[in-house]
């Protein structure tokens, strides 16, 4: 009972406790040997497991750094693009304002003309209409 409590009472243990026990019938020699083997067996496995834990470990590590660095890299790409985006809507906006500014400037010129030639017609249809009034 003893050599099962030893084990940490793990269920896919047992099996190797067994084989101790069929040792243990043989002779003493028998069970110190099979224990050695099994511990051996155990440290041995342990540390392959210690490296493969450790690789894994070191492919996360690996994987989280290329994870931030994609995302510094894309931060840094659509801060670029969002302030050349800016800069050109704040271009187009301009130049369309400039554009339709010119337009008023001209459309204020034509008012202003026709105004000055609405008004000669005008004087010109009272002369003709009044033809006794002179200048």
């Amino acid at each position: 009972m003893e050599e099962e409590a030893g084990n940490g009472g793990s269920r896919k243990r047992m099996k190797p406790s067994d084989e101790e026990g069929k040792g243990d019938s043989r002779d003493g020699m028998s069970l110190d040997t099979t224990e050695n083997e099994e511990t051996e067996t155990k440290l041995v496995a342990s540390d392959e497991m210690e490296l493969n834990i450790a690789q894994i470990l070191d492919k996360i590590e690996s994987f989280t750094q290329t994870v931030s660095n994609l995302l510094d890299t894309g931060k840094t790409m659509f801060k670029e693009l969002s302030n050349e985006f800016e800069e050109r809507l704040i271009m187009i906006h301009k130049e369309y304002v400039e554009k339709w500014q010119e337009e008023i400037k001209e459309l204020r010129l034509l008012d202003a003309s026709n105004e000055e030639t609405t008004s000669l017609l005008h004087n010109a249809r009272f002369l003709i209409q009044n033809p006794n009034i002179e200048p």
